[in-house]
């Protein structure tokens, strides 16, 4: 008997012991863990989570990881039909939808969507706010138009007479015969515009830029694809066109050039959207990796050496600033001008043989 209760007390004592120092690992697994993320959050790199999150999408207006104003969620779906939620807290409060990594979801199967997805984003927003401003800007410009009369334009006024000659005289005439330029000069102006507004919000502190979504320059990519044939077949007639998809080559090589001019057709647009998506994508990550250098060599060697790139990568930063603010008026100046370019080659020879 006494030995079971010997037996007994060892392995309790024994449980204890090995009790405790799990208990003991527990505690230094936890504090080592808590070390741990306590140093990654001290070392993190904003720059990183920027390039990784920041620059795409959101579900509302930010001003740097500042979330300024919320914006709606709208949703289709043929049993619970058009739904508004005002935000990502209403939308998860619901008994229709919920949000899986920002995208929505159905609750009573995660793996579909909405059929129709119509919320209000970041760069929808963006494109509402350039419309507004080229809108005030021109109506501003008209008042004191109206106003001066016959006396010279200064200001607002002259800035936009300035880029409005410049766009017609420049861009528009040269490369159309007359009556599709003047008919389509306010698309080739607001083209312009809207476009260089939209580059210019990515250069405001904190600021996005539209253009450097997908989304955006494909939208204006088929403005233009639809302009550029609707044009080419009201001037030269669907005649004309379809002998245009020959490009002056004889009819029997018809089965090899229709199909490249057809392929020419949608590429010109596509190129379009790529060139103006790449170039505006490509400036903030430059801008961004410049500054980003100050928190690289922190993480990689220290926060001296960190501290000490500090002047030169800010310089450098505002060079690539300036660049970024040529890259907004050329790139706008560019999609205008090829859009103004494929519309004159669209319409074809004879249209300009009127011309002259």
């Amino acid at each position: 008997m006494s030995q079971e209760t010997h037996s007994t007390a060892a392995q309790g004592t024994h449980s204890t012991v090995n009790a405790a120092d799990a208990h003991g690992q527990d505690t230094n697994v936890s504090q080592h863990s808590n070390e741990t993320h306590t140093e990654t959050a001290a070392d993190s790199n904003p720059i990183l989570d920027i390039l990784a999150s920041g620059m795409g999408d959101h579900h509302g207006f930010y001003l740097y990881d500042h979330k300024i104003l919320s914006l709606p969620y709208i949703f289709y779906d043929d049993d619970n039909g058009l739904t508004y939620y005002p935000n990502a807290e209403a939308v998860k409060a619901s008994t229709h939808y919920d949000l899986h990594e920002g995208h929505p979801i159905r609750k009573d199967n995660h793996e579909l969507h909405p059929k129709l997805d119509f919320s209000i984003t970041n760069f929808v927003f963006l494109q509402w706010m350039g419309l507004f401003v080229v809108g005030a800007l021109f109506f501003t410009a008209a008042r004191k138009a109206k106003r001066n009369g016959t006396r010279a334009p200064k200001g607002i006024q002259n800035v936009l007479e300035v880029l409005i000659v410049f766009i017609r005289d420049e861009v528009v005439s040269p490369n159309l015969p007359d009556r599709p330029a003047k008919r389509l000069l306010p698309y080739f102006l607001s083209l312009f515009f809207f476009i260089l507004i939209l580059n210019l919000f990515g250069l405001m502190p904190g600021g996005h830029a539209a253009t450097s979504a997908l989304g955006t320059t494909i939208a204006l990519a088929l403005t233009a694809f639809v302009v550029v044939n609707y044009t080419a077949i009201k001037e030269s007639g669907i005649g004309a066109w379809f002998h245009h998809l020959l490009g002056g080559a004889p009819v029997f090589l018809a089965p090899i050039m229709v199909p490249i001019e057809i392929m020419g057709i949608f590429t010109k647009p596509f190129a379009l959207a790529i060139r103006l998506f790449a170039n505006m994508t490509a400036g903030h990550v430059a801008l961004l990796a410049m500054v980003g250098i100050i928190f690289y060599f922190k993480q990689l060697f220290s926060a001296t050496v960190g501290y000490s790139v500090t002047i030169p990568s800010v310089l450098f930063s505002v060079f690539v600033m300036c660049l970024e603010l040529l890259v907004a008026f050329l790139q706008a100046y560019v999609f205008t001008m090829l859009t103004a370019v494929f519309t004159g080659l669209a319409v074809g020879d004879h249209a300009h043989d009127e011309h002259h």
